[in-house]
C-alpha cells in the first residue's frame, strides 16, 4: 500500500535524507538519546577556544566542548569558564587532572587536552575543575612566526650575509679545526655522559629557567633598551679596541699567571696590613679629637723647621758631650747616690706631696711669707702682725697654767660668770696624705665649736678645698 503511494515514499525518503543530515550536521555535538557526562573547567584564557572544539584524553577524542563564557572574579580578573560534554567512559575524571589547551593546526584550530591523575576519587557531574588545574598554554606557532617581523628578517639576512662572507675562502682552516675537535671529543664524551645522567638535575634546570624567564618576561623592554645602550657603549670603546683594550686582554692571561705565583706572598703582606690598620684603628679614631692641635703643630713645625739644619749642626758636639758626661765615672756615682737618696726620700716625698698637690698649702705659705713684710713706708717695711687676746681667767692660754684651758669646765670669773675659755689645738691636721682618714685639707679650715673642750682633729670631714686653688688642679 505504502509502495503503492509515490507521494508517501517521496515523503519518507525526504524525512530520512533531512534527518541524516540532521544527524550528521550535529555529529560533533553529539548524537541524541546518547548518556553523557558534563563538567566545566576553568582556564585563565579561553586562547580562542570556542564551542565545538574537541576534548582530547591522551590523544583520544572523549568528548567536545559545549560553551565557552568569561567569568569575573571579586577582585576584577576576568577568566574563561568552558563547559564540557564527555563520553560516559570517561567517567569519573579523577581529581588532580589538568588541562591544557593546544593547537590541533598551524591554522589556529585549538583543543582541549586533559591529563588524568591517579586519584581514585573524582570529580562527579556538573563540577567545575579549578584555575589551580588549569597549566600555562604552550608556545604556539603563530607566536613563533610572529618573532620574525620585517625588522628581524632583514637582520637575519644580515647575518647570513655576513657569516657567508667569513667563511668563505676558509674550507682548509674550517677542515684543520674539525680535525682538532676529535680530541675534545673524547674529553666532551664523560662530561655529555655527567649532563645525561639524572642525579645531575638537568631537568629543574630547564624548568627553572622557565621560571626565570617567566620572572624577566615583564621587564623584557627594558632589556631591549638595555641592548640599544649597549650597543652605544660597544661603539664608544670601538675607538680604543686598539691596541688598548687588545693590549689589556693580551696581558691579561701573564697578569694572573704572576698573581697565583705571588698570592702567597701577597697574601702574608695582606695580613700584616690588616694587623697594621688594626693596631692605626685607635689612633685614627683619637684623630678626630686632636687634629687640631696636630694642625697647630704642623704649622709650629714649618715656622721651625727653616732653623734644623743650624740644630742639626749643634747636636753632634751636644751628644759628644753628653756621652762623656754619661760615661764619667764621677757623674755615675752621683747618680747613683742620688738614686740612693730619692729611695730614701720616697716615703716621706709620697706622705707630704698631697700637701701641695691636693691642698695646696706650699702655695699658701709662699703667699702668706711674702705678704709679711708687705706693709711699709718711704723708709722701710714694717712685719705685720694682728694682736689677739684670748679670755682671762684659770688656765687661760695667754700665761703659763697648770691645766688646759677650762679643762675643768666650771671656772668663773670675779663676778661669778662662767669663763668662756675653751682651748682648741690640733697639732696634726690631717693633709690628704696617705693613710690619714678622713681624707680633707684641715688646717686652716678647721670649724670652731663654741662651748668646747677640742684637742686634735675637728669633727666631721672639711673637704678639700684651699684657697688660690688652680681649676682642674690635682686633688
Amino acid at each position: 500500500m505504502i509502495a503503492s503511494s509515490p507521494t508517501l515514499v517521496g515523503a519518507i525518503t525526504t524525512l530520512i535524507v533531512i534527518l541524516a543530515v540532521f544527524l550528521a550536521y550535529n555529529a560533533n555535538n553529539g548524537l541524541p538519546f546518547v548518556p553523557s557526562y558534563r563538567i566545566s573547567v576553568q582556564v585563565p584564557n579561553a586562547e580562542t577556544l570556542v564551542p565545538g572544539n574537541d576534548v582530547r584524553i591522551a590523544g583520544v577524542r572523549v568528548g567536545f566542548v559545549e560553551d565557552v563564557v568569561p567569568v569575573q572574579h571579586s577582585n576584577g580578573r576576568v577568566t574563561a569558564k568552558a563547559d564540557l560534554k564527555l563520553d560516559k567512559s570517561v567517567e569519573p575524571i579523577p581529581k588532580g587532572s589538568t588541562v591544557v589547551v593546544r593547537a590541533q593546526s598551524a591554522l589556529g584550530l585549538k583543543y582541549l587536552e586533559i591529563d588524568r591523575s591517579d586519584n581514585p576519587n573524582g570529580y562527579p557531574e556538573g563540577a567545575t575543575l579549578s584555575l589551580t588545574a588549569a597549566r600555562p598554554h604552550p608556545v604556539e606557532y603563530d607566536q613563533v612566526l610572529s618573532t620574525f617581523n620585517g625588522r628581524t628578517r632583514a637582520a637575519i639576512r644580515q647575518n647570513l650575509s655576513q657569516f657567508g662572507a667569513v667563511l668563505a675562502g676558509r674550507g682548509p682552516q674550517i677542515n684543520a679545526a674539525i680535525g682538532q675537535l676529535r680530541p675534545l671529543l673524547r674529553r666532551l664524551e664523560p662530561v655529555a655522559r655527567n649532563l645525561a645522567s639524572s642525579k645531575t638535575g638537568f631537568a629543574r634546570f630547564f624548568r627553572e629557567a622557565g621560571h626565570a624567564a617567566a620572572e624577566v618576561a615583564p621587564v623584557a623592554e627594558t632589556q631591549a633598551h638595555m641592548f640599544v645602550s649597549l650597543d652605544t657603549t660597544f661603539g664608544a670603546l670601538a675607538s680604543v679596541a686598539r691596541p688598548f683594550i687588545q693590549d689589556t686582554i693580551s696581558e691579561t692571561p701573564p697578569t694572573f699567571d704572576t698573581l697565583i705565583r705571588t698570592s702567597p706572598r701577597i697574601s702574608t703582606f695582606l695580613r700584616h696590613n690588616a694587623a697594621l690598620f688594626a693596631d692605626l684603628r685607635p689612633g685614627v679614631h683619637a684623630l678626630a679629637r686632636t687634629s687640631p692641635e696636630i694642625a697647630s703643630a704642623l704649622e709650629t713645625g714649618a715656622r721651625v723647621l727653616p732653623g734644623a739644619p743650624s740644630l742639626n749642626a749643634q747636636l753632634p758636639p751636644t751628644a759628644d758631650t753628653l756621652e762623656r758626661f754619661a760615661t764619667n765615672p764621677d757623674v755615675q756615682g752621683g747618680i747613683s747616690r742620688s738614686t740612693q737618696t730619692l729611695n730614701y726620700l720616697s716615703p716621706t716625698l709620697r706622705f707630704v706631696a698631697p700637701a701641695q698637690t691636693v691642698c695646696n698649702y706650699g702655695t699658701l705659705l709662699f703667699r702668706n711669707a711674702s705678704g709679711l713684710l708687705s706693709i711699709g713706708d718711704g723708709i722701710g717695711t714694717s712685719q705685720r702682725f694682728l694682736v689677739m687676746s684670748s679670755p682671762g681667767g684659770p688656765n687661760n692660754e695667754t700665761a703659763p697654767s697648770s691645766a688646759p684651758a677650762n679643762k675643768a669646765g666650771n671656772e668663773t670669773n670675779g663676778a661669778g660668770d662662767p669663763v668662756a675659755n675653751f682651748l682648741h689645738a690640733n697639732p696634726y691636721p690631717n693633709t690628704a696624705s696617705p693613710g690619714q682618714h678622713p681624707r680633707e685639707c684641715e688646717a686652716g679650715n678647721e670649724n670652731y665649736v663654741k662651748g668646747r673642750l677640742e684637742i686634735g682633729h675637728s669633727p666631721g670631714n672639711q673637704g678639700i678645698k684651699t684657697q688660690d686653688q688652680i681649676p682642674g688642679q690635682l686633688k
